[in-house]
């Protein structure tokens, strides 16, 4: 998937791109970008950084740290630092309004015909196919963020190898993990200098000092319910917008009785089957929980309520300390702190690709499916070979493939 740039001549001479521009792109990737969020962070750096170079490889690395150590949705916290580089606080609201929209506004229909009709059916069909695919873009994404970040660096190389072993291990993303990276590249690159005046302000994060407030909506008891567990959701979960899946079962499924287990399924294959950051699928179950024996607009509240809970805090804690890191970004102890941080990321990622895999392409996390193995596999093998086929081609032709195969293998 390659989003066309628009070069303006009218652009500042401080960087080589309008605000609009960037707008402009972030609507087309959150209409496009398929492949959830490892896919995602993969696209911006490939289009931003390599082919366009409106974003610095510091920058980028900067945005992807920061996304990485602050709770929330992966992909969108870093679509808003990229906007917040050089065009501040308009340029990250923007940027992150323009990334959620158009999905938002996918799932919003989804949701819809989900209540209208009794249940999307096709879906699992869809599903089928297009899983199996994402796995294989996921994967792609991953290597070549492999190759561009850690390179040849035997160091990164045992703190990637590290946390995608602890990934696969655990089933899960630390925090601590990515900050006990970076403080260790740090100690061993630049140690630190004990000196009365040598205190660096870049000891004293000033994320910590981020909070967040849940909405205080003059709504009913649902709607009310519903903004302080979303906001729970965005504020305490870190890792990719995968690593809200179990959260949100918890709670949706087991603690309020929201949705049952199928219904849940559903919401996560379409934040799966659908462009954009894999966290707007609140937006989906938000309209589901308030519109069944309701009207559209009630079901569009309760998704507006979800969605808006539960990116808020994520854009909270992506903008205060945006200006930090900005200015700080280019000191050798953060640079050296940004470096094992992302190592510890892109290995995270890697290793989110084996256990997203197991579990997409095994029955039970055991058994091979052989045909999603194969659909995997080919979408590798396409996405390799052929470096500018468009990934909404090869999702759309998996989604043909499940439709086709789903009757036979279920």
């Amino acid at each position: 998937m390659e989003i066309e740039a628009q070069n303006s001549p009218e652009v500042p001479c401080s960087h080589p791109y309008a605000i609009g521009q960037l707008v402009r792109y972030f609507l087309q990737l959150g209409t496009v970008g398929f492949g959830g969020p490892v896919a995602l962070v993969g696209y911006m750096h490939r289009d931003l950084v390599e082919r366009r170079n409106w974003i610095s490889e510091a920058e980028y690395k900067e945005g992807l740290t920061l996304a990485q150590i602050m709770p929330g949705p992966l992909a969108a916290q870093l679509a808003i630092y990229l906007g917040y580089v050089h065009h501040g606080v308009l340029g990250a609201t923007l940027v992150g309004g323009a990334f959620v929209l158009p999905s938002f506004l996918m799932v919003l229909a989804l949701g819809w015909a989900y209540v209208e009709f009794g249940g999307i059916s096709w879906m699992q069909a869809v599903f089928y196919g297009v899983g199996a695919a994402v796995i294989g873009i996921i994967s792609i994404s991953a290597y070549k963020l492999t190759q561009k970040t850690i390179g040849r660096d035997v160091f990164l190389w045992g703190i990637y190898l590290a946390s995608a072993a602890a990934t696969i291990i655990t089933e899960s993303e630390s925090i601590w993990l990515f900050l006990g990276s970076g403080v260790v590249v740090w100690a061993i690159r630049t140690p630190p200098r004990v000196k009365p005046n040598a205190v660096s302000p870049c000891l004293a994060p000033p994320f910590l000092l981020a909070t967040t407030h849940a909405a205080q909506e003059s709504l009913n008891e649902m709607l009310t319910q519903i903004a302080l567990f979303f906001t729970k959701a965005g504020a305490f979960v870190f890792g990719s917008g995968l690593a809200i899946v179990p959260f949100l079962y918890g709670g949706v499924v087991k603690e309020y009785g929201w949705l049952n287990d199928q219904e849940f399924l559903d919401a996560v294959a379409v934040a799966m089957i659908t462009p954009g950051p894999v966290v707007i699928t609140v937006g989906f179950i938000g309209y589901i929980v308030t519109g069944r024996g309701t009207d559209f607009w009630t079901g569009f509240t309760g998704a507006s309520v979800a969605a808006l809970a539960t990116f808020l805090p994520c854009y909270l804690f992506t903008i205060i300390p945006a200006p930090y890191f900005k200015k700080h970004g280019k000191r050798p102890g953060i640079v050296a702190f940004v470096d094992g941080v992302t190592a510890a990321a892109i290995g995270a990622i890697a290793g989110a690709c084996i256990v997203l895999g197991r579990r997409t392409v095994f029955v039970d996390g055991w058994s091979p499916e052989y045909p999603k193995i194969i659909i995997l596999l080919v979408t590798v093998g396409l996405l390799y070979k052929f470096k500018k086929l468009p990934e909404p081609v090869v999702v759309l032709g998996a989604a043909i493939v499940g439709l086709l195969l789903f009757p036979f293998v279920k």
